[in-house]
């Protein structure tokens, strides 16, 4: 769901997830020294620290976690997941409904397959629907290893090779938008289309020069160190700020524009994966890696490899993702299709009909 936007693997500066920043941390927690942080981080940091409190919700009664919504029919909410698949010895979880030309759903940061609820039964009256949550997220194993871009690329293009075994249509908010474009771009061959959600990422932005630091050995034994030591203990601050239900209840309620679906399905999707005892620790490697480490992996360059139709079903009204970057991602790709709603950053499950509806209309246009 939310997503968090990397900055690198995210959107531009407008950020994906909460309006949370350095000034919500304690004056003790807030590191001034520009040592630490360029302009660039700063931004970086207030994006995750905003997905990352849409990522974790206290968690809540499970009593109404099946009621309807709306009148549509809702994915089953199942604790122990759906299906499970090994990809390089960690466990990755999917959900698969319905036959026809594939169609693979990935998740925003700190989501879920979970959180394509409303959309994977009415897809699947037409299309065989494929939900997968990215390592690290949902029910996939929390594995404790190096996370970047690429590797969600990878497991995406994997899974397309060794579940999906067609070419399929890609579909992503948030940050799985970016792994989408990022995984089409990278191997043509298995995608069809690709459909953005509110997807994160930069552009390229020919005025920021990455600035080289000599290696000194001060800044090898003492400096670094102690810029860890500070890392940790601002990532702990706001992963245990990000636990408190208020704040959580009022982040979801500014995401979604209609309120309706913030609910306890959506919130307890969000907070169980955060039980895993090792859930504390991945989100520590993927702030900690996106936010203080440079990427060149941008938009324009993603856009510049694609070779196939590209539909933006954009939120208008999401407070992360401005409705500018709809008109920047067409002006580099043309074979682009547009549907604007009237939603969040969320659109998929905050107007599923909706979403639903152009999905089924583009897709079918293009197989």
């Amino acid at each position: 769901m939310m997503s968090l936007e990397l900055h690198q693997l995210h959107g531009s500066h407008t950020p994906l997830p909460f309006s949370f920043s350095r000034r919500h941390l304690h004056p003790q927690l807030r590191l001034r020294s520009s040592a630490f942080f360029s302009a660039d981080l700063i931004q970086r940091r207030a994006l995750f620290s905003r997905i990352l409190i849409a990522s974790m919700v206290e968690s809540a009664s499970l009593s109404a976690l099946d009621a309807p919504v709306k009148g549509m029919e809702k994915l089953p909410y199942k604790p122990e997941g759906y299906n499970y698949w090994d990809w390089r010895n960690h466990k990755v979880h999917y959900v698969v409904q319905g036959e026809g030309p594939p169609i693979v759903l990935v998740h925003g940061f700190g989501a879920s397959a979970f959180h394509w609820r409303y959309n994977i039964p009415e897809l699947a009256k037409k299309f065989s629907v494929y939900a997968v949550d990215l390592l690290g997220f949902g029910w996939s194993e929390k594995a404790l290893i190096d996370y970047d871009a690429n590797l969600w690329k990878d497991q995406v293009a994997d899974f397309i090779k060794d579940i999906v075994r067609s070419k399929a249509v890609l579909v992503g908010n948030s940050v799985g938008g970016f792994t989408v474009l990022n995984t089409a771009a990278n191997y043509p061959e298995l995608v069809s289309g690709v459909a953005l959600l509110n997807a994160s990422g930069q552009f390229e932005n020919s005025e920021s020069k990455k600035e080289v630091i000599e290696e000194t050995p001060v800044r090898r034994l003492i400096w670094n160190p102690l810029r860890d030591w500070a890392r940790k203990l601002a990532i702990s601050f706001a992963f245990w700020q990000a636990k408190q239900p208020a704040r959580i209840r009022s982040v979801l309620n500014n995401v979604y524009i209609d309120k309706t679906n913030v609910d306890d399905y959506l919130v307890d999707s969000i907070v169980h994966p955060t039980n895993d005892a090792n859930a504390g620790e991945v989100y520590y490697r993927l702030m900690a890696g996106y936010l203080f480490q440079p990427s060149d992996i941008t938009l324009d360059k993603l856009l510049a490899k694609l070779s196939c139709p590209l539909l933006l079903l954009w939120g208008d009204l999401d407070p992360w993702m401005g409705s500018s970057k709809v008109e920047k991602i067409k002006s580099l790709y043309g074979p682009t299709s547009v549907v604007r709603l009237q939603a969040g950053h969320c659109p998929h499950d905050e107007a599923p009909g909706m979403v639903n509806e152009a999905l089924i209309k583009w897709v079918s246009s293009i197989q």
